[in-house]
């Protein structure tokens, strides 16, 4: 797939992309992987957190997501294809740059479903800057925060109300380990989050939480277009061995893996989504 040049103000809109992502709407079957869970998917409006989002409620589970207030419009309508799979579906509008709205969250995923299955810490900032000096000061810590201190304050939130079984996913990336110049802070909160799961997976492996990451390479979702240059837009994804951006519903399947009773005795890992482009 390529994709002609194009820019939106960020937060970024799944509607104003060409071409549009696929999320798994009309390919994505489910076989009863997570009947009787309950998710929590932060960034769960479009991109990545949307695919698993459908992914998870076509799998059996009820699924509560986070998002910006601004993605509402997005945000209802993953909550139709959940609805569709006749599973339950929780919105939940605020920043997660604020701790207090990290514990709401957790609050609300309790409240709704009496219990916490699944946590995926997937929501995510980025912006492109070439120089260190023209990287605000402002934008840094709120880097941080969304990417990286979101994860901590959602899992300390999380965890005691977690039973044995129970599974923590973060999305990481290719660039915790492949930093491009250009998304500084973004790839130090991404290396952040793979080496926040390794402590994690060994600090609760004795409550039975298993902790994982994904790291996806190039994935054509609104982040893109929203917060690269156009021209870079247009080039994304060829650099990779396959040539082309991955689709977010391409990516999926291995979050239902790892929150899934198959994947029980996987904790600590890693999983790399990049079209061929390794992971150290």
């Amino acid at each position: 797939m390529s994709q002609p040049a194009q820019q939106q103000r960020p937060p970024g809109t799944e509607a104003e992309m060409r071409p549009r992502p696929d999320h798994g709407e009309h390919s994505y079957q489910g076989s009863g992987r997570l009947s009787g869970k309950a998710a929590v998917i932060t960034g769960g409006d479009s991109g990545i957190g949307k695919a698993v989002a459908i992914a998870f409620a076509r799998e059996g589970a009820d699924v509560l997501i986070s998002y910006l207030p601004e993605e509402e419009e997005d945000a209802r309508d993953t909550a139709r294809w959940v609805e569709q799979a006749g599973r339950e579906i929780v919105l939940v509008p605020g920043d997660l740059a604020d701790r207090a709205h990290c514990g709401e969250v957790i609050d609300r995923a309790e409240e709704a479903f009496g219990r916490i299955d699944v946590l995926v810490s997937n929501a995510a900032f980025q912006m492109t800057h070439t120089s260190l000096e023209e990287i605000p000061d402002e934008e840094w810590d709120r880097t941080l925060a969304i990417n990286l201190s979101a994860m901590f304050h959602l899992c300390k939130a999380a965890v005691p109300r977690m039973r044995p079984g129970a599974s923590i996913i973060a999305t990481t990336s290719v660039n915790s380990d492949m930093p491009p110049p250009a998304l500084l802070p973004y790839d130090v909160t991404k290396a952040g989050i793979a080496n926040m799961v390794g402590a994690m997976a060994q600090l609760l492996g004795e409550r039975g939480i298993r902790v994982n990451s994904v790291a996806p390479g190039p994935i054509w979702t609104p982040l893109i277009p929203a917060t690269m240059p156009p021209e870079q837009v247009e080039s994304f994804g060829s650099q990779v061995p396959l040539s082309r951006p991955g689709q977010p519903a391409e990516v999926a399947p291995v979050y239902v893996l790892l929150a899934s009773d198959e994947g029980s005795y996987v904790s600590g890992a890693r999983i790399a989504v990049t079209g061929g482009q390794p992971i150290l």
